[in-house]
């Protein structure tokens, strides 16, 4: 069979031009096999009804076996020719016939490096569009992020208004110095607090060394 795939008429056909014929080839011969069946069929018949025949039903068998040997090399080489023919002339699209959804490669003829090119720059285009997707989950994310964050500010905004206004209604001033002040306070204590511990550790040294 040709070797030639005929990507084309199978574009045209649905199917390949090759296959085609393998499917007729195995039909003829399908159909050559019953046919020696019956004819072996008939002829067992016949020696049957005729007395004193001495021919066995295996004799039979080696001689219907040999003719279909016979047959079927005959046969391929006709469906070789007739292959030949039918790929050539009624299978086979002409070099210089278009089929009409190729047509728009007539009106925009392009070589295999301008296809190529194409090719590449899609390629890019879907890493960018890959990338670009990323890039949009990751914004997405940090978005999410920067409300939780608003939110947990909004509650501490509101958490300092409660104290100022406590603060004022006590009469303490404005909340900001205030807090200022006890930041203060609060840094004086803690550096006391470390002196104390050092004091203390000394003082526990010089017990042990006593």
């Amino acid at each position: 069979m040709s070797v030639d795939p005929m990507i084309y008429e199978a574009q045209f056909f649905g199917f390949t031009p090759q296959t085609c014929m393998l499917r007729v080839y195995t039909a003829f011969q399908d159909y050559l096999f019953e046919m020696m069946l019956v004819v072996e069929g008939v002829m067992l018949k016949k020696l049957d009804g005729i007395p004193g025949c001495k021919i066995s039903p295996s004799k039979i068998r080696k001689c219907t076996e040999k003719f279909l040997l016979f047959m079927k090399e005959h046969f391929d080489k006709l469906f070789s020719k007739m292959e030949e023919v039918l790929l050539q002339l009624v299978l086979n699209i002409p070099k210089n016939v278009l089929l009409p959804e190729d047509k728009v490669q007539e009106q925009y003829p392009y070589s295999e490096e301008e296809f190529q090119a194409l090719q590449d720059e899609l390629q890019q285009l879907q890493q960018q569009c890959r990338a670009e997707a990323v890039l949009e989950q990751e914004l997405r994310a940090e978005l999410e992020e920067q409300k939780v964050v608003k939110a947990e500010l909004e509650k501490i905004l509101q958490c300092f208004d409660g104290l100022e206004n406590i603060c004022r209604e006590h009469g303490a001033g404005n909340f900001k110095e205030s807090f200022a002040l006890l930041t203060q306070s609060s840094k004086k204590l803690q550096d006391v607090l470390k002196e104390v511990e050092e004091k203390s550790k000394k003082m526990n040294q010089h017990d042990q060394l006593m």
